[in-house]
């Protein structure tokens, strides 16, 4: 009893704290966000964000659904823009997570990650969304062979849907987030010249194989042999790029998102780019974090529309 008082304690000092009272968050869902703890808890996640977002048919946006972009039947992309014609726009391109081994654009009737489009389009941009290769049976490097196709892709067709090749942006969540850093970070896996993008966006990514052990999720994607984690992991070529690079996490992410976000903002801070713009996100989880995204709570795209308008 005495210990549960004391957890119950610490979580309303959390809650009554000014990180945790500030922002748009419902108090119900910050509350049950902390007594799911720092999990990766997908169906109870979604539970609760799924009433705050919209349902098809959506308003003034137009959605292609299911584009080609490779000759994998993963190889499938969602175009989202407005239906009324305007001034060519940035794009942005969504990259879902799944452990490596699982997820996708969209599942159902789910609002995910239909809400990230749809924010897209609100926020001035054409909206992509795509799936790749999974593993285990396609390994390292399809993931990131595919978001060379995507990014070619958009490079090459986007003006005629009212985008602007030269202002692409790449963003990546959890193992979408790896892939995003694995494609920036390897130039071998970029087909369009420079990388083709003007930002790339990682939100709760593994960046470097080597810290601590692999878990199954990363044995199936990137191999169970350690010899060849460094090559395979990103952070020295995230050092590298000139891709302008924003990073984010949560703060109720797995601790292993969380060391990983520090210790790749530690390492590009030494590069000759300097620091990547960095944020880690109040009162959210792993999933919250991109669940929310066109809600009342804009935390996380306000940074992300800050980043596109400074480039830094």
């Amino acid at each position: 009893m005495t210990l549960l008082r004391s957890v119950v304690a610490v979580l309303a000092a959390m809650l009554a704290s000014s990180a945790w009272a500030e922002g748009p968050m419902p108090d119900d869902i910050a509350w049950k966000l902390l007594e799911l703890g720092a999990v990766v808890d997908v169906p109870h996640t979604a539970a609760l964000y799924a009433p705050l977002q919209q349902k098809e048919p959506y308003s003034g946006v137009k959605v292609e659904r299911d584009v080609k972009y490779g000759p994998a039947d993963r190889n499938l992309l969602d175009v989202f823009t407005p239906q009324t014609a305007s001034a060519p726009r940035p794009v942005l391109i969504f990259v879902h997570g799944g452990a490596f081994t699982a997820g996708n654009k969209r599942t159902g009737d789910s609002p995910f990650y239909d809400n990230i489009m749809l924010w897209a389009v609100k926020n001035g941009f054409v909206g992509v969304n795509t799936t790749y290769r999974l593993a285990p049976q396609s390994p390292w490097p399809a993931a990131a062979e595919d978001l060379g196709a995507v990014v070619q892709w958009v490079a090459d067709n986007i003006d005629a849907r009212g985008g602007e090749p030269s202002r692409i942006y790449l963003m990546g969540h959890s193992a979408g987030a790896v892939h995003v850093a694995s494609y920036v970070s390897h130039p071998e896996f970029q087909k369009v010249k420079g990388g083709g993008l003007a930002g790339a966006i990682m939100v709760s990514g593994i960046y470097d194989l080597t810290e601590g052990a692999a878990g199954d999720p990363e044995k199936a994607y990137f191999g169970d042999d350690p010899s060849v984690y460094p090559e395979r992991s990103s952070m020295q070529g995230l050092q590298a790029t000139k891709i302008p690079l924003m990073i984010a996490g949560a703060e109720l992410d797995p601790p292993k998102f969380q060391e990983q976000l520090h210790l790749l903002r530690q390492t590009v801070c030494k590069g000759p780019a300097g620091c990547p713009r960095t944020f880690m996100l109040p009162q959210h989880s792993h999933m919250s974090e991109v669940y929310s995204i066109n809600t009342a709570d804009t935390r996380l795209t306000d940074e992300i529309l800050e980043f596109v308008k400074t480039g830094k």
